[in-house]
This record gives structure tokens, sequence and C-alpha cells, in this order.
């Protein structure tokens, strides 16, 4: 699998158009399984072939149980700068129910670690579990910001289809997510982060004044991007491309020197509709100057939002409201050109 990463780098090393790298993260799995000079190797193949700043953001996700002091060493010997440390929660009954590998005891001491290491960290936390009373997605949140974590990345549970999660919630052996309690949560969570300090920069991210993550803004920005490997997205400013997720076809057609991929050539609306769907979600909002030609189209349709409370118009153009932001998939759909 390394290997063809290394020779898909290398496929794909015309994609970006000599664009400067601004952030490289691995991830979409446990990347901190791979041996550190698989991770070398990674590295060094997009730096023969891509111009890498030197202020470059590199993230590395990593799992609670695969975290050792000697381990945290080599990462950053490697180069990588910051970790995305998929914690979940500190109580030992939430990681039961989401059958995760790790304990409380051993999230925190992991995290202890990580932060005497690595300044730039960012959490996962879940919220909104059937049995989290609100008190519990309190205590989460303490623990977080009493040991100086600068970011955090904060999500409903969600249930995907044709998981054991939902097979069990259908046979009645696990609670179904209740919405209202997810938005409590919610609301909860937006009051103790603006109490702490951080700016909620994005629906689900809140940072410490200068710890934003380069790489989740990238995106809602609409930045180019590569991505690598199997079910790995990349988007050039007007097309979208996703490799297949099947790792042995995968493999076998790289080794063919061969990339396979699907692509979707957006339209000037689908990338409208984009833009209004990434943007909405951020604090900055959606600048409508961006989108001259749809202007007058969105501000009709956002005029309801508007009234009820969920938008305000700015001088540079719509942000969600913290009323809003409960419901900012729903209001984006509803902005969206046809």
């Amino acid at each position: 699998m390394v290997k063809s990463l290394e020779k898909e780098i290398n496929l794909q090393a015309g994609y970006l158009q000599k664009q400067p790298i601004e952030t490289i993260y691995f991830g979409g799995g446990t990347p901190s399984l791979l041996s550190i000079t698989e991770l070398e190797n990674l590295l060094k193949a997009i730096q023969k072939v891509h111009s890498v700043d030197t202020t470059a953001e590199i993230t590395l996700e990593v799992n609670p149980d695969d975290i050792t002091v000697d381990q945290l060493k080599k990462w950053k010997d490697t180069g990588v700068n910051r970790l995305s440390i998929g914690i979940q929660s500190f109580n030992d009954t939430d990681l039961k129910w989401m059958n995760r590998a790790h304990n409380a005891k051993q999230a925190m001491v992991a995290l202890e670690h990580c932060l005497h290491y690595f300044e730039n960290c960012t959490l996962d936390l879940i919220y909104g579990l059937p049995h989290m009373r609100a008190i519990d997605w309190k205590n989460n949140i303490d623990q977080a910001l009493q040991l100086g974590v600068p970011h955090l990345s904060c999500y409903a549970l969600t249930v995907e289809s044709r998981t054991p999660l939902e097979k069990q919630i259908k046979l009645a052996k696990k609670s179904p997510t209740d919405p209202d309690k997810q938005a409590a949560h919610f609301e909860l969570l937006m009051d103790w982060m603006e109490q702490a300090g951080f700016r909620q920069y994005e629906i689900s991210n809140f940072a410490k004044p200068g710890w934003e993550s380069k790489h989740n803004q990238s995106y809602w920005q609409g930045k180019w991007y590569l991505g690598i490997g199997p079910s790995a997205h990349s988007f050039d400013g007007i097309s979208r491309q996703w490799n297949i997720a099947n790792n042995a076809n995968y493999i076998k057609a790289i080794e063919e020197n061969t990339i396979p991929f699907e692509k979707e050539v957006l339209t000037t609306k689908q990338q409208t509709n984009e833009k209004i769907m990434t943007a909405l979600r951020t604090d900055l909002g959606l600048k409508l100057s961006e989108l001259a030609s749809f202007e007058k189209t969105i501000l009709q349709a956002a005029t309801t939002y508007i009234d009820s409370g969920h938008l305000i118009l700015t001088n540079q153009g719509l942000q969600l409201t913290r009323k809003g932001k409960c419901l900012a998939d729903g209001i984006a759909a509803a902005l969206f050109v046809d």
C-alpha cells in the first residue's frame, strides 16, 4: 500500500499545477500505524515532486492506543508538527458504547504526552450519545480545556448506514440518537467555548486565536487539494475526483500506472452551491460579491432566514447567527441556486 501511495504521488505530480503545498494531512484511517520509515518515505515523495512551504502544517491522525513517548519523538523528527487525536470522550461509558479500543485513562495519559511534545494538537470529541447527560458532555470539554488543548473538533454522533451501530439500533440493542438532545449539547458547547476564549471559526471547529487549522480552512475557502490513496478525494476548482475504495483494486491499478478514479466536472451552479455550503459554515460567512451573478437570487431565498433571526446580512454578505448554526445545512440547502 505504501509503495502504491508513493507511486500515485508521482503519477499525480501535475495535478496542483505547481502550487506550493501549505498543508499535508495523514488521515482517513489509522496512519499512526505507519512505521517511521514509511511516514518519512511518503513525506520525501511529496517533497520530491512538490514545493512544500517551510511553514506547512503537517498533521497526523493518531489514536490514543498508538501513542507512546518514543513514537511522539519520532513523529516530531519526521517533520510532523500537528496531531489530530481521536479521543472521542474521556468517559469510559461513552468509549465502551462507541466500541473504542482505548479507555478514559489511556486518553488522558496519551493527551498529556502529546501536549508535552506538540504544541499544536486537536481533539475529536463526540456529543449527543443517547445516554450522555449535559454534565457528562461538560466534563469532556472541561478535561480538554484544563489540559490546555488549543483546538477542538466536536461532532454530533451520526449513525452511518450499513454499520454495526446502525444494526444494533435496529435490533434495539442500543438506543437511537435524539436530535433535540444533540441540539442542546451543541448550544451548550458554543457557550462553553466562547467563555473559554475559543473562536468558533467553523460550525464544528473551535480554536484559540491563532491556532485555527490551515488544512480545515482550505476546504471551506475552496482551495485546490490533492488526495492520495483509496477513497481519496481531490479538487481543482472546477472538478472533483475520487479514487476507488477497494484496496486490492487500487494497488493493482497503480502497479499498472493507472489512477483508478471517477470524476465530476462542476457546473457554475454546482460551484456556487458548494461555495454557499462551505462558506456559510464559517464565521466569516458567505461573501456575496464572489457570487455576483446569483446575488439577487440568494438574497431573495435568504430573506425568510434573516427575518427569523437565523441569518444576518452584513456589508460582506451573509452570516449564520448562533440560532442559525443549529440548522446550518438546511439553511445552506435553501439558498442553493437551481
